[in-house]
């Protein structure tokens, strides 16, 4: 048994020493949903098992093989969400969002839950950038959806990845296309994979992406979706590259592109790259008309992409993507003495409510460790209160850089006083935010 001490496999900590990656990445991808008019949803992180069964496809590896799924006291079948778009499209009926009118567009953060090999790049528990857009038909959307998804790897400088894409045709064509899939891999059942037998008469393309080497194999050389869709979906496929062309956008059109998930229709694609290994895709999406009407509501185009955040920042790596590092400590006032630490601890609130990070001795560390902890924080300014302090009502700044010393009141001109110190000495972004403050 393992200690209590030991996290679960297939999940990961994100320690304080690497948050402000995700909070980096994170912050870009808010910027660039909102600046293609997208607004927050956050969503349970379970829902109802049937959501996911009706959603993602009960012939899927995902539904199959992959949900954390079970019982609650009250008898009802819960699974923690695989994936982030069923539950946005839930909530978007649950609430009657479509009332505001069309397009709705939504962007979410969400942690994930998928039962599987644990492996670089990929985890039981995983965390997800998304963006949805529900009520838009147009080729338009699709092409402006995978801009947007394209945005984000821009602003971060990311580099070297292939944008994929292909079209898998809609109910009105896909049966031809299932026939003929019927038909070649009828003539391998004997190598297929017993999940991909269980397919064939249900879902054969599914069995286009199984992971198993022989039915890969196999399904190398099926028949392509392409030579089977309709007039239409050729249309409004030809709509999008049309599109991608006039941004200047490069992609390569792959017909074994069909993505895990069986609520896709038209269009898919997916950003990959070849620098983090076998878990290439970086952020896979497409168009979904069905899915809301498959949840019970009208029929709705709809359309987005997922954005896996680990294998972003895992690429961002590989790439020696600077990211900034985060504020340092301000400035860190020591006191010494009982009256002189209640003084410090009075201006170390009056300072972090003007947004600047002042620290203080919470542990009862002596003078010269406070001094060697001011360092190893790399706090900008330290100042020293003691009972002399106090009496003289004055104490000293010192630059911890530079050495430089300057001779600071305690009385109400402190705060005034620090932050035109501040101002001539740091180039910080928040000098700005601090006129403000003072202001």
């Amino acid at each position: 048994m393992k200690p209590i001490t030991c996290g679960i496999k297939g999940t990961q900590d994100i320690l304080p020493a690497e948050s402000h990656k995700w909070q980096f990445v994170e912050d870009i991808m808010r910027k660039q949903a909102e600046s293609y008019g997208f607004k927050e949803i956050r969503t349970p992180v379970f829902e109802h098992t049937e959501l996911f069964n009706r959603s993602v496809g009960d012939t899927t590896d995902v539904v199959q093989k992959e949900m954390y799924t079970f019982t609650t006291k009250g008898g009802e079948s819960v699974t923690l969400r695989p994936e982030g778009t069923a539950g946005a499209a839930r909530a978007m009926l649950e609430h009657g969002i479509y009332n505001d009118g069309y397009p709705i567009k939504a962007y979410y953060f969400t942690s994930c839950y998928r039962y599987e090999k644990p492996q670089k790049g990929r985890l039981r528990e995983f965390h997800q950038f998304g963006m949805e857009v529900y009520g838009a038909p147009s080729h338009f959307a699709d092409a402006e959806v995978i801009c947007a998804a394209k945005s984000v790897f821009d602003r971060l400088g990311i580099s070297g990845l292939s944008l994929e894409i292909n079209s898998i045709g809609c109910p009105k064509c896909r049966p031809n296309y299932h026939a003929a899939l019927k038909e070649y891999f009828g003539e391998h059942k004997d190598c297929l994979c017993e999940t991909c037998l269980s397919r064939l008469d249900r879902n054969p393309m599914r069995i286009l992406d199984c992971k198993n080497p022989e039915c890969t194999e196999i399904a190398a050389n099926a028949p392509t979706v392409l030579d089977y869709i309709c007039e239409e979906c050729k249309e409004h496929f030809d709509g999008v590259k049309n599109c991608l062309d006039s941004a200047g956008i490069e992609y390569a059109v792959n017909p074994q592109i069909v993505r895990g998930l069986d609520y896709y229709t038209r269009t898919v694609f997916e950003f990959v790259s070849n620098d983090i290994g076998a878990q290439g895709t970086v952020c896979g999406g497409g168009r979904y008309d069905g899915l809301v009407e498959e949840l019970g509501g009208k029929h709705t185009p709809s359309l987005g992409f997922g954005m896996g955040m680990e294998r972003l920042i895992l690429l961002m790596e590989s790439q020696n993507i600077e990211i900034p590092k985060p504020q340092t400590c301000d400035i860190y006032i020591a006191g010494i003495g009982d009256a002189a630490k209640l003084k410090a601890f009075e201006l170390i609130e009056g300072i972090r409510n003007s947004s600047l990070i002042a620290e203080g001795d919470t542990v009862g560390r002596s003078l010269k460790a406070q001094m060697k902890y001011a360092d190893k924080i790399k706090a900008k300014f330290s100042m020293v209160i003691g009972d002399n302090e106090l009496a003289e009502n004055k104490a000293v700044l010192r630059n911890m850089e530079s050495g430089e010393q300057t001779d600071i009141s305690l009385d109400d001109s402190f705060f005034s006083s620090f932050f035109n110190i501040y101002v001539e000495n740091c180039n910080s972004k928040l000098i700005e935010q601090m006129n403000d403050s003072i202001n």
